[in-house]
């Protein structure tokens, strides 16, 4: 890498946040339902915040930034369509995946007519849930960005990744990738031509906001190197030493 060219990666990466992973929001009292949801939420590669009360509930929906939210009615404090409505009072456009165990035609339509924009009866299915989850977020991006081409398949050289599939391929054949090997390449994809610290993999990858002084990036990385460059000619995945990785055509 000349000079120059990292002089302007360095630029971007002070004039620029990280593109981050999709960002879940999930408001449920019962802490063992929460967990479940988090747990298989982050195995799919997704960012997950959790509050087990309607008011801190609130808080993170109104002034956080969020792909999508996962709401229950029923909440210690602020009630979860008080939520909703509090949220679309205040222009905020996070899809809401409402949770609960009302199952009335009645309930529904309250959830939906107050905001909400689809709804899942307890007891649910994981899988279902993460579709509806991937369904909402996908509606809102192309209504965001009409023109913004599949934003589900990630590229660089002849390396590809589809978000939503779970699949990495270079040169049209399959990378088996381990959870933390596939969230490590969507996130630098996702940052592509711009320098990613160790910190950052950290906070978007492994979601610790401490370092716990390990290697833990280096070897997350070096497996990831193995599966994606060797073989090939053309190395994608470079260390810049004293300050992270950049995955960039050479």
């Amino acid at each position: 890498m000349t000079t120059e060219t990292l002089s302007q990666n360095l630029l971007k990466s002070d004039q620029q946040l990280p593109c981050t992973l999709m960002k879940v929001l999930v408001i449920e009292d019962d802490q063992k339902t929460a967990s479940f949801i988090a747990r298989g939420l982050r195995e799919a590669g997704l960012v997950v915040d959790i509050c087990n009360d309607g008011s801190s509930g609130a808080d993170l929906a109104l002034t956080q930034d969020y792909d999508t939210a996962i709401i229950d009615l029923m909440l210690p404090g602020i009630d979860g369509l008080s939520i909703i409505r509090a949220m679309r009072e205040n222009n905020v456009g996070t899809p809401v995946l409402i949770l609960s165990a009302k199952r009335s035609v009645s309930d529904r339509i309250d959830g939906l007519e107050t905001g909400g924009d689809d709804y899942l009866v307890k007891p649910f299915a994981f899988s279902e849930l993460l579709a509806r989850v991937q369904a909402l977020v996908r509606r809102h991006r192309k209504s965001s960005n009409p023109d913004e081409k599949n934003s589900d398949t990630l590229k660089i050289a002849d390396l590809e990744l589809n978000a939503w599939k779970r699949i990495a391929t270079r040169a049209n054949q399959e990378i088996k990738l381990r959870a933390k090997e596939f969230t490590l390449l969507e996130y630098l994809l996702r940052n592509k031509g711009r320098i990613v610290s160790k910190t950052s993999i950290l906070e978007n990858v492994y979601e610790y906001n401490f370092d716990p002084q390990t290697n833990v990036v280096d070897v997350l990385v070096c497996r990831l190197r193995n599966k994606i460059d060797k073989g090939y000619s053309e190395k994608l995945l470079h260390t810049v030493r004293g300050m992270g990785y950049i995955l960039e055509v050479r």
